[in-house]
């Protein structure tokens, strides 16, 4: 998949969550979309499934590391962890369409970080 395929995912996505937070804003919950009855019922809803997708990668993850035969990491337990991390990253740009945000967002910062230090970026944060 080249970047130009990755980007159109992307946009789609993005699309698609911005026309489900305009419908509930509007009181148009489409019964059959997950992203629209999932913001209607709100943050703490979307907050509650990121919890719970966040578990499911870790434990795909430590599946995996179990799993390693002969020094390889077995194939069906990677596919499980790449599912697991694909609903963690859905379930975070429904998240960010909640707060009429997107996945530009994050890549803009990811962009801004590109060449600095970890550390040094971590101790740039303003502290609370």
């Amino acid at each position: 998949m080249n970047n130009e395929q990755l980007k159109n995912i992307l946009e789609v996505l993005d699309t698609t969550i911005a026309s489900r937070r305009t419908s509930v804003q509007a009181g148009n919950v489409d019964a059959l979309s997950y992203v629209a009855k999932l913001m209607k019922k709100g943050d703490d809803a979307i907050l509650k499934k990121i919890g719970e997708e966040s578990t499911e990668v870790v434990m795909a993850a430590k599946d995996s590391r179990a799993n390693v035969i002969e020094g390889n990491f077995n194939s069906e337990y990677q596919s499980k962890l790449v599912g697991e991390v694909a609903d963690l990253w859905f379930h975070s740009l429904v998240l960010l369409g909640q707060f009429e945000l997107s996945s530009k967002d994050v890549l803009a910062e990811l962009s801004r970080r590109e060449g600095l230090s970890g550390v040094v970026e971590k101790e740039s944060r303003v502290t609370e």
